[in-house]
């Protein structure tokens, strides 16, 4: 059984959630893979890339995926499209409707000129500063279903408070899911970092007895 974290919009593998989950695991005799989604340059981040990366990693063997943001939307998007290889998941503020989201939120003159010059600059916050990012990351976004329903258990951590992933996604998508999906909401922003023993608690709750195989 592998394990696998795939970070949010410019983060990176030294999340402070990936390394407490890290952490955990590791307590347990896990290996928590991490890959840097940003590689090999953050101008070509997709989604496709990111999937495409996740299958070089998980090969054919069974997977634990856990996804924060677009990380989440990533993982939720693979578990749908390999049902028998993905054991479970856990998605943090995961970033449903992703390409018509970004849309609405981002102030139409900057859309305007992303679509015009091909690239914007984002604030990328593992690396403190600013780098440019393709629209095909846009194009490509809206490509993949708005709530891809993994047949896999899935585990949802939302914060109430979050201002960036409308809580109003993560609902959606339980609702969608038939009951193969536990939703926990928290008093918590995006980053989800207020109580991450809380965090690990519903985690290990979920995953039960594949933290033992």
């Amino acid at each position: 059984m592998r394990f696998v974290w795939l970070h949010g919009f410019a983060s990176g593998p030294t999340s402070t959630k990936a390394g407490f989950v890290k952490e955990r695991l590791a307590e347990k005799g896990r290996i928590l893979e991490i890959p840097d989604l940003n590689e090999p340059a953050f101008r070509d981040l997709t989604v496709t890339r990111m999937l495409e990366q996740l299958a070089k990693i998980a090969k054919k063997d069974r997977v634990v995926l856990f996804g924060s943001s677009l990380g989440g939307y990533t993982a939720a998007t693979f578990a749908a499209r390999h049902p028998g290889q993905v054991a479970a998941a856990v998605l943090l503020a995961p970033a449903f409707d992703l390409a018509r989201r970004w849309e609405e939120r981002m102030p139409e003159a900057e859309l305007k000129q992303w679509r015009k010059d091909g690239v914007f600059a984002f604030d990328h916050y593992a690396r403190g500063r600013k780098e440019e990012l393709s629209i095909e990351f846009l194009e490509d976004a809206a490509r993949y279903e708005a709530f891809p329903l993994p047949s896999a258990p899935t585990l949802v951590l939302q914060g109430t408070r979050d201002d960036v992933v409308d809580p109003g996604l993560a609902r959606e998508f339980a609702a969608r899911m038939n009951g193969r999906a536990r939703l926990v909401e928290l008093p918590d922003g995006h980053e989800l970092t207020a109580n991450l023993e809380k965090l690990w608690r519903e985690m290990e709750s979920h995953l039960g007895a594949l933290l033992e195989t």
